[in-house]
């Protein structure tokens, strides 16, 4: 699994800067009407589904639960798909579509990072990912009327906190990356 994490790591570090930049322009433009928000969601499950589900199946054959990043890809491409076909979804539904696809994410990060703690450092970043999309989600769920303003701002700022999590540890299996790189192409061995 590290293997191909660490061979991926831009992947990660794609969708945090996917995260970032759709939690700026929420925060920015935080008048954007519910059919934008709607189909900005939609474009950013749609596409972080998509890189999930290529990381997923890459590591097939590499780790024993590969299909926990398919299915979480799998996920965010249904919600994304489900948000263009019906975009006329009310804010009450679109925040429990949001909040249960946060939750089952953050879930799955959660399951992800307890298999690399053993292999990697730092996999707290990913647990705290997991244990903001959780938060997120169950707080979505639960105060559905906050309004479209206090929604664009905390979708923002879930989707930044994501994105910078994902950042930093792609960053840090990349240097985990040069590493194993530098060590295999070490000094040869004294005969």
């Amino acid at each position: 699994m590290l293997d191909m994490l660490i061979r991926h790591w831009w992947a990660l570090a794609l969708r945090g800067v996917l995260a970032i930049l759709f939690g700026i322009m929420a925060i920015v433009w935080p008048g954007l009407t519910l059919a934008t928000l709607i189909l900005l969601f939609g474009a950013y499950a749609l596409v972080d589904g998509v890189f999930a589900v290529v990381n997923g199946i890459s590591s097939y054959g590499e780790r024993k639960r590969w299909w926990v990043t398919v299915l979480e890809g799998i996920a965010g491409i249904v919600v994304g798909i489900v948000t263009f076909l019906w975009p006329d979804l009310t804010a009450l539904t679109l925040l429990t579509i949001i909040g249960v696809w946060a939750i089952f994410t953050g879930v799955m990060e959660i399951v992800g990072a307890i298999q690399l703690r053993k292999v990697i450092e730092g996999e707290w970043l990913y647990i705290l990912s997991g244990i903001a999309s959780v938060i997120f989600g169950v707080l979505v769920i639960l105060f559905p009327g906050a309004g479209a303003l206090s929604l664009t701002w905390l979708i923002g700022l879930y989707a930044l906190i994501f994105g910078v999590m994902f950042i930093i540890l792609a960053f840090r299996l990349r240097g985990l990356k040069k590493e194993a790189e530098k060590r295999s192409s070490g000094h040869p061995r004294a005969a």
